[in-house]
């Protein structure tokens, strides 16, 4: 197991190109920090906060993140086998069909 704080400097900066990246909190901002990763990173980061989350873990917080492309999405359903049914951002996506996008 990693060291749960300093593991967020192993992350690619790119991924936190915007925030004060000694401001995160990785319990409090582990939703925030595993959206960044799945939509931004690089396989190591995805490899990285599987090791410091878990999978157990991993599976409650991506259900929460609030809003995905459809590509994040497909590679959290299928690599955590969690039905995209279940995610927050896709029931989200489902009250507001974008009718042009076909």
């Amino acid at each position: 197991m990693l060291n749960k704080i300093g593991f967020i400097n192993k992350i690619s900066p790119h991924v936190f190109w915007d925030v004060e990246i000694n401001q995160i909190d990785y319990e409090k901002n582990a939703v925030f920090i595993i959206q960044r990763v799945v939509q931004y990173g690089l396989l190591k980061d995805w490899q990285l906060i599987k090791s410091v989350f878990g999978i157990e873990n991993l599976k409650t917080y991506v259900v929460q993140i609030p809003q995905l492309d459809d590509v994040s999405l497909s590679f959290l359903s299928n690599s955590l086998e969690i039905e995209k049914s279940h995610f927050k951002c896709y029931k989200k996506k489902q009250l507001n069909p974008n009718y042009w996008n076909y």
